[in-house]
């Protein structure tokens, strides 16, 4: 399964539908956003795919316009889940990584706009960094194939 992971869009209306639209070419199964999309606008390019998980951050203050456009798909976390046979913990802000990285396959935080893709004896801990660009310079987005155990940290927006 094709997973595209990303965080900390902030806003940034450009990246969001450019990275969308990769994720597309890619052929994702299902689009993971851990959290400060910020404004409600934010999140209507996402409805493009047809899986998507959204995890709510400390930016995210609007809530009930948030859930509105997202149909009910934002979630605070963190939130345990299965994805394609792998079990995931998704998070805005991350806590305890080394150990819950032994109780679950995949975890995933966003928040520190750094990426970091470690990996453990299950699976990996995954930062995707921002997708704004905002912090760093550099917007970035990871793409994990679950079947081939295969994590591509994405910075060419």
């Amino acid at each position: 399964m094709k997973i595209a992971i990303c965080s900390d869009s902030h806003d940034n209306m450009t990246n969001i539908e450019r990275m969308i639209e990769s994720a597309l070419k890619h052929k994702i199964d299902i689009l993971i956003h851990l959290g400060d999309f910020v404004a409600p606008f934010a999140i209507k390019p996402f409805s493009r795919l047809k899986n998507f998980v959204g995890i709510l951050g400390n930016n995210d203050g609007e809530l009930i316009g948030l859930n509105s456009v997202a149909k009910g798909s934002l979630k605070k976390g963190p939130i345990e889940t299965e994805i394609g046979g792998k079990s995931f913990l998704l998070m805005h802000e991350p806590f305890a990584l080394e150990k819950l990285s032994s109780q679950f396959d995949y975890v995933c935080y966003g928040h520190t706009h750094h990426p970091e893709i470690t990996k453990t004896k299950r699976g990996a801990i995954i930062n995707p960094g921002e997708l704004c660009g905002y912090l760093t310079g550099t917007a970035s987005w990871v793409i994990l194939d679950t079947k081939a155990s295969d994590i591509k940290l994405i910075t060419k927006i």
